[in-house]
């Protein structure tokens, strides 16, 4: 019988930690932008693309001989074995400067069995608007094939894809729009008003009140003092200051792939009874009051919530745990009881959708 594991997580975390704003926002405008391009590459040792399979390979080939002066006959059957057809992109980095190198990731787009050993010709990278930004070329680095145990080859790597690091030179720079105007703007990662609304308070118990402001739960704008010749100066002070983060919101993620099942140390659960299959999990939420040894002695009546949970498989014998009320403790006893992946993120829902389950519940 095959026992399944569950890999859980947990994300613990204390109550308040520092976290710098660098690492929780970025500053609006200040991105990446994609390049694409398409392209032959060449010198492969008879494993690119099948030309009857991919007319178009043949025909990239014909234009691009075309403008070197040389004239295929019509009619000729090219059987291109060292050449593929394939798909260039990158990355325009923000403030990328003329002359400046960039990775390229080099994918086939036929049938060809592998760009090892190949070399790009001349590519032209081109941005949404079909203006041409980048120039790429040079030859393919692809990972190879390693070996196991008993000396089978187990393919660790695609062979029909590969990178060139440096391989793109940019031709063309993007305007700058960076330092102009008397506004940032502070783009958090997540939605978060409380967040937005400490990030606002850290920035103006710095640089005075009403310095910053938060628009909404994403956006923090800043501004510019006037007079202030240099946002650059601005901006690395404000994102080297630290923000106190409060403990973030109870989730639950489930990966519906391998099972596996991450939370963080804020999920609770409240009493409900749940059914899925042969499996029925009960939880039981009560208050244990602890009472001082003797009548007027100065102690104190301590209310503490204790959970009971009772998991049940048909045929099988009744489990509990009593515990504080934490879902970890589900998992671990439903781990014991072999429960499938999809058993698992049935109960979860369950729980979620009759009110015990304190979190959110998200499945990738």
């Amino acid at each position: 019988m095959v026992k399944y594991i569950f890999a859980m997580l947990m994300l613990v975390a204390t109550q308040a930690q520092a976290e710098r704003i660098r690492d929780l926002t970025s500053v609006q405008g200040v991105r990446e932008n994609s390049l694409i391009g398409y392209g032959l590459v060449v010198g492969l040792d008879g494993t690119g693309d099948q030309t009857t399979q991919t007319p178009f390979t043949t025909q990239s080939l014909n234009n691009m001989l075309s403008q070197m002066g040389i004239t295929v006959p019509a009619g000729t059957n090219m059987q291109l074995k060292n050449v593929a057809a394939v798909m260039v992109t990158a990355k325009y980095p923000a403030f990328a400067r003329s002359g400046q190198n960039i990775d390229v990731v080099v994918s086939s787009m036929g049938n060809a069995k592998s760009l090892r050993g190949g070399t790009l010709l001349m590519t032209t990278m081109k941005g949404v608007d079909n203006q041409v930004y980048a120039l790429a070329q040079g030859n393919i680095l692809v990972g190879g094939a390693g070996a196991a145990a008993g000396g089978s080859s187990v393919q660790v790597n695609q062979l029909n894809g590969g990178r060139i690091t440096g391989g793109a030179v940019i031709e063309r720079e993007l305007p700058g729009t960076f330092g102009q105007g008397n506004i940032i703007n502070l783009q958090l990662n997540d939605d978060d008003f409380t967040l937005a609304q400490q990030i606002t308070d850290t920035i103006n118990r710095s640089r005075g009140y009403g310095s910053a402001s938060a628009l909404d739960a994403r956006t923090v704008q800043i501004r510019v003092p006037s007079g202030n010749s240099s946002q650059v100066r601005l901006l690395a002070d404000i994102q080297n200051l630290e923000v106190n983060v409060a403990v973030q919101d109870a989730k639950v993620i489930i990966n519906s792939r391998t099972g596996s099942v991450v939370m963080n140390r804020e999920v609770t659960l409240d009493s409900c009874a749940i059914a899925q299959g042969n499996l029925s999990v009960t939880v039981n939420r009560q208050a244990q009051v602890s009472q001082p040894d003797t009548p007027f002695g100065g102690g104190q009546t301590v209310v503490t919530p204790q959970t009971q949970i009772d998991l049940r498989q048909s045929g099988g014998a009744l489990q509990s745990v009593r515990s504080s009320a934490n879902l970890n403790n589900v998992v671990r006893a439903l781990n014991t009881l072999a429960a499938t992946p999809m058993e698992l993120m049935s109960i979860l829902q369950s729980m979620q959708s009759a009110g015990c389950l304190r979190a959110k519940v998200e499945i990738i």
